[in-house]
């Protein structure tokens, strides 16, 4: 970071935006990362916990109550309410079936959830990316100004050279250092949205049959 602070001191306009971009970027990947592996966290343990809770309560009340109780990232609470919205009269969705009418209506709300689940991932995925190219690019620009500087000097030697593309050469690593963190927590949060998914998905479809066998016995 000394290296880094040197650069930036002794660099032009150039240099200091390449560092305020990473150092921006540094600062929204940890935002992201902090935020979404709290939510994705806890809402992996509380489907655990929620939706079987649901299935072992008495009545679809109960069941709600302690479904509500227990989600607290709000996952499967969307999907259960959304199986019991009933749809709006005069409009095209309650002249389909019962059925398509419900799948419509889960997996719009599974959708709904997944793109709250999966906030920031492609911010993350932008800064892995990026990041390392932009320090790349402040290297190079360090290692020009230093050559530029020193070929006015008269004479090349590697004590001349070697401090100043050492200090360029820093940048590099900064931009390692910003995307690596952003890399991984994306790598790991997919995962993480994929167990969520997978686990919302089953409910979804438990709750399809649970309501087309609530309606065939309310039509016998």
């Amino acid at each position: 970071m000394d290296g880094l602070a040197q650069l930036v001191g002794q660099g032009d306009a150039v240099l200091l935006a390449v560092a305020l971009l990473l150092l921006a970027m540094s600062v929204g990947a940890w935002i992201v990362i902090l935020r979404q592996g709290r939510v994705l966290r806890r809402a992996g343990r509380d489907l655990g916990r929620a939706v079987p809770a649901f299935w072992a309560a008495p009545s679809m009340d109960e069941g709600r109550l302690r479904l509500e109780a227990l989600d607290r990232e709000a996952v499967a609470l969307p999907l259960l309410d959304a199986a019991l919205r009933a749809p709006c009269a005069d409009t095209l969705e309650a002249g389909g079936s019962s059925e398509s009418q419900l799948t419509r209506r889960l997996r719009d709300a599974l959708h709904a959830v997944l793109r709250r689940l999966q906030s920031g991932q492609v911010l993350l995925a932008s800064i892995g990316t990026t990041a390392p190219f932009v320090g790349l690019f402040g290297t190079v620009w360090g290692v020009h100004r230093a050559l530029a500087g020193l070929s006015g000097d008269g004479g090349f030697t590697i004590e001349r050279i070697s401090a100043p593309v050492g200090e360029a050469l820093v940048m590099t690593a900064a931009g390692l250092a910003v995307a690596i963190p952003a890399v991984l927590a994306y790598n790991v949060f997919g995962r993480w949205v994929g167990q969520c998914e997978a686990e919302l998905e089953g409910f979804a479809h438990d709750l399809l049959e649970l309501a087309g066998r609530a309606g065939a016995a309310a039509e016998r």
